[in-house]
């Protein structure tokens, strides 16, 4: 398997995304991960102002598929928490265009590997809660929000919001004994590492401090577990800077994180599958 790509939390930015085009063009990646957060944030005028799937994204990608012909990359994806899940149809409409596969709660094999796609993230302060789940019990950090209150453009049971977890979806997703040639696609990061370090230093709440590691406990110890061989995150944009890697292990899997501040700039993670010590990160 040749060159991969990842992106995460592009976030509706043109500019991001047309330079993600022409890297595509330039390098032709086999596989591209696109790693949540695609649209412009829900409660942004941008959201309202057009139809961003369809008149940019789509269009881009179809533009690319013409251009590139066979190698036009295999790209995979999920969304993130600011992206509404009432798309979701549509996102998954494109695949018989053969523009992505939507591999949310999804196993896909592919050259002697599977990949996994996983989109939920703990509770977070933010108000769109399509993406959100309990983590690992029904306790939600200082600061966050429930999935059972917030915003949702798409109708859940009242059991779902209140009782399924992280945890429990990832032992249901994830059965297989061996995961060495694994590649998990998650929005959250694991929890305590180097890739959920929110800015939040000096900050509290009625005297109590906030924690500044936000990601998630049960892909932590999901991690710690079972060993996969890669695992793609995002969703913590600040990150890296504070941390001052975009890379992480827990035991032998590799873990990166694809999110980045700065809204004009596209981070882009390269790989070579069987050889990780090949990763590097370009700012575009």
């Amino acid at each position: 398997m040749g060159l991969c790509f990842f992106v995460s939390d592009l976030h509706g930015s043109k500019v991001r995304f047309e330079k993600l085009f022409q890297k595509i063009v330039e390098e032709k990646p086999e596989i591209l991960f696109l790693g949540g957060d695609i649209y412009p944030n829900p409660f942004s005028q941008d959201w309202h102002d057009k139809d961003f799937l369809e008149d940019f994204l789509i269009n881009g990608l179809r533009d690319l598929k013409k251009k590139l012909g066979d190698e036009y990359p295999k790209i995979f994806l999920i969304l993130g928490n600011d992206d509404g899940r009432s798309d979701e149809n549509r996102i998954i409409k494109y695949e018989k265009e053969g523009i992505w596969e939507y591999i949310h709660n999804k196993k896909i094999e592919i050259d002697g590997y599977t990949v996994y796609g996983y989109s939920f993230i703990p509770p977070s302060p933010f108000r769109l809660k399509d993406w959100e789940k309990y983590d690992v019990s029904r306790y939600v950090d200082l600061g966050c929000v429930s999935p059972e209150e917030g915003v949702r453009t798409v109708k859940v049971s009242d059991y779902e919001m209140k009782y399924s977890t992280i945890k429990k979806d990832l032992e249901e997703l994830i059965t297989a004994e061996d995961l060495s040639k694994t590649i998990i696609l998650f929005h959250s990061p694991p929890y305590k590492t180097k890739l959920d370090r929110a800015a939040l230093d000096g900050k509290s709440i009625d005297s109590a401090p906030l924690d500044v590691h936000v990601g998630s406990i049960a892909i932590q110890k999901f991690i710690e577990k079972r060993s996969p061989y890669l695992t793609l995150h995002g969703h913590i944009h600040e990150s890296t800077r504070l941390m001052g890697d975009f890379r992480d292990k827990i035991n032998n899997s590799v873990m990166l994180n694809a999110a980045h501040e700065d809204r004009e700039e596209l981070c882009l993670i390269k790989f070579q599958l069987e050889d990780l010590s090949t990763i590097t990160r370009e700012i575009v």
